[in-house]
């Protein structure tokens, strides 16, 4: 972990006893020392959400009460035109390579017009990357020639090469038009590189256009198990969560206070790269849209992050990437829980299974007066790579006239 100067006061007792709570939660599956950590965490470092406005252009809804996010999981982008595409038909494979990512993504944002693009993770495949920094620059190259906002976490293959995952993230947060921050300003102690939130702002010249209507939230899911006596890959930690805990708590907190106080939290959507163990309950449920085709590739310990964004209370989905053949969302305790299928050429798939990528478009309600209020729903669906740039799946993930949703 990290040490950063801190410069908010300590958190106040309800604070203390949400991370408490879910500190008891935690001992039954991380043990004694994911414990130790997160009081360390608790006992010394201080609120802080993570905004670095000089840095960001502020994210805000458009004037036709939209905004629009793009996710691209898994790009496993290399070396180019020299990298060779894995799991295409035979009469793709003679002029396939990186280029093909590339040209994907071009035509992903010429077609969807996405207000931000999400990268979660496995955006190079570092090991067979020559230069990962010159790796990296190619492969977000399309959102950043495109001027559009665009936000990354890491997966578990971006760090293998010469660069470290602190590295890595280290390079991304210096692109151009990049909303990726290395770690949240003022946090003493958190695991892992890459966790951040970033606000959506109401329509200029509406009631909320000084509130974020929607929080997005960006965690490091690891790469592999670092404790000996446990294998696979790596999981959310403790650290992780006390500061996921206490940035939605503060982000409620002020939205819900006047001026325009609101009866619910604005609605929070969360993006990292590995999938949670409860993506296995929403298989067992057969209640999901989309298509399962490979193993639910989660940690083999069970951190117990969905229960803390159960918990938060403002969550209604999650977005993952990791198992390139899953594609489909359900929901599992009231948490819409994602994948986005692979994008990547040089990822791995499966021959005549089109690359894919997942849009959400969260739309905001009208209100009396002809203006646009707080958040109405939130909607998915997910294009091919084929000729037409086929939409498949559309499903809406949210919506406040679902029972315990509330409104304003």
């Amino acid at each position: 972990m990290r040490r950063y100067n801190s410069m908010r006061p300590p958190l106040n007792g309800s604070s203390v006893s949400v991370g408490i709570k879910n500190m008891e939660e935690q001992k039954k599956t991380i043990g004694v020392r994911g414990l130790l950590a997160a009081a360390v965490v608790l006992c010394l470092c201080s609120v802080a959400i993570s905004t670095e406005e000089t840095k960001q252009k502020q994210l805000r809804f458009k004037e036709n009460g939209e905004f629009k996010i793009l996710q691209v999981a898994d790009m496993h982008y290399a070396d180019g035109k020299t990298t060779p595409c894995r799991d295409v038909l035979p009469s793709e494979n003679v002029s396939c390579s990186d280029l093909n990512t590339t040209a994907f993504l071009h035509r992903m944002i010429l077609a969807e017009k996405p207000d931000l693009i999400v990268f979660t993770g496995d955006n190079i495949y570092a090991s067979d990357a020559t230069d990962a920094a010159r790796s990296l620059d190619a492969a977000f190259s399309p959102a950043i020639s495109a001027s559009i906002p665009w936000a990354a976490v890491l997966g578990n293959h971006d760090q293998e090469s010469a660069l470290s995952r602190e590295g890595v993230m280290k390079h991304i947060v210096t692109l151009k038009h990049t909303l990726s921050q290395l770690n949240p300003a003022g946090i003493d102690l958190i695991d892992g590189y890459g966790n951040y939130n970033l606000e959506v702002h109401g329509v200029e010249g509406s009631g909320f256009e000084n509130n974020s209507v929607i929080n997005l939230y960006f965690l490091d899911s690891g790469d592999y198990s670092k404790v000996p006596s446990i294998s696979g890959y790596d999981w959310i930690k403790p650290s992780q969560q006390l500061w996921f805990q206490r940035t939605s708590l503060e982000l409620q907190r002020a939205y819900m206070s006047k001026p325009e106080a609101q009866k619910a939290p604005a609605p929070g959507l969360v993006y990292f790269h590995i999938p949670l163990p409860e993506f296995t309950s929403v298989v067992d449920s057969s209640n999901y849209t989309g298509v399962k085709q490979d193993p639910i590739s989660s940690a083999s310990v069970n951190s117990g992050f969905f229960t803390t964004l159960v918990e938060a209370g403002d969550v209604k989905a999650v977005f993952n990437g990791h198992d390139h053949l899953n594609d489909f969302c359900g929901e599992y305790t009231g948490i819409q829980l994602c994948y986005a299928g692979g994008f990547g050429y040089h990822a791995y798939g499966k021959a005549g299974w089109a690359r894919r990528a997942r849009v959400v478009v969260a739309t905001l309600e009208k209100t009396e007066e002809a203006s646009w209020g707080p958040l109405k729903s939130i909607k998915t669906w997910k294009r091919l790579d084929d000729q037409s740039l086929s939409t498949i799946d559309v499903q809406v993930l949210w919506s406040n006239n679902t029972p315990g949703a509330g409104g304003t």
